[in-house]
């Protein structure tokens, strides 16, 4: 189980995120996944910065670490053909070391623009299509596309790398774990379901399957839960809400009833390595092969020293 840090562009500045990239690099850390949003979950998160920026000033700050986004939505706020010039520059300036998780997205983040939220068997259908669109594009060469969705009209990527970055497909289900192996290069989940993986692997999914553990480091459960209901009740909040509503104040409407115990059986809360490390042993027990811990909490330095022991 290869084990990265996850940089969560909801609660960190820009300038934080490249400065704790290059402290889990020093720490050992393999690999780093970023998310990629226009709105956080809920105010108290306070950020959401440009990803691609960010990614452009990580390439420089690092030297080893590999990164990829988790995930980028390349449906409606941003063409499929952009995603893939950026993304392009993006493993450019890494030298190879990045790669593109892509998924169906939130209203919270695709709405901005005034485009309809489409259905989830409608938007696994178009990133199914924007897939293509990326591949081809990835070549290097003129490239027209007339999709149901999406038209693309001679365009070329003069930088796009002799070693295109991999395309890991989220699967929170049957359906999109089988559109990962047919069109990606792996997928991600942020649960650790060991039937999407058997799914995805017997429809002939292959590659690595990245997963996520999600907690608060503080000194006591008690201060990690108080801590965790303000800055990131929505991991608490099940069926569609994480896709389905379109601002922050309507996931902290939810929020409001959201207990701190609720949030139990969603994070890692405190500081006891064993705790941590179990969370870890779900996922790799399930089928994954890398796990990323994103701490919620408000010292990364301190959490990134303590996660030394979990690599």
């Amino acid at each position: 189980m290869k084990i990265g840090y996850w940089l969560s562009s909801e609660e960190h500045d820009p300038r934080e995120l490249v400065q704790n990239a290059v402290l889990a690099e020093e720490a050992g850390f393999d690999h780093l996944l970023i998310s990629d949003h226009i709105h956080p979950w809920v105010d108290a998160q306070g950020h959401s910065p440009f990803v691609w920026g960010v990614i452009g000033a990580i390439a420089q700050a690092t030297e080893r670490i590999q990164l990829g986004t988790a995930v980028t939505c390349p449906l409606i706020r941003v063409h499929p053909a952009i995603v893939a010039h950026a993304a392009a520059t993006a493993q450019a300036l890494m030298e190879g070391r990045f790669f593109l998780g892509v998924g169906t997205g939130e209203n919270l983040n695709e709405h901005v623009l005034g485009d309809r939220w489409p259905r989830a068997d409608e938007r696994l259908e178009m990133l199914e299509e924007a897939v293509e669109i990326i591949r081809k594009l990835f070549g290097g060469e003129y490239e027209t596309y007339r999709g149901k969705h999406y038209t693309v009209e001679q365009l070329k990527l003069y930088d796009a790398p002799s070693d295109p970055a991999p395309i890991i497909v989220a699967a929170k289900a049957d359906n999109a774990a089988k559109l990962a192996a047919k069109v990606g290069d792996g997928t991600m989940n942020t649960s650790p379901d060991e039937d999407v993986v058997k799914t995805f692997k017997k429809a002939g999914g292959s590659g690595p399957i990245y997963g996520k553990v999600t907690g608060c480091y503080a000194p006591d459960e008690k201060t990690a839960k108080k801590i965790a209901k303000e800055r990131q009740p929505n991991t608490a909040m099940g069926g569609d809400v994480s896709t389905e509503l379109q601002l922050p104040r309507d996931f902290e409407a939810v929020a409001e009833l959201v207990r701190e115990d609720d949030l139990e059986d969603s994070l890692v809360l405190g500081s006891d390595p064993e705790v941590w490390r179990k969370k870890i042993d779900e996922y790799e027990k399930a089928g994954f092969t890398h796990v990323s811990l994103h701490d919620v909490g408000l010292d990364q330095r301190a959490f990134i020293d303590f996660a030394r022991q979990l690599l």
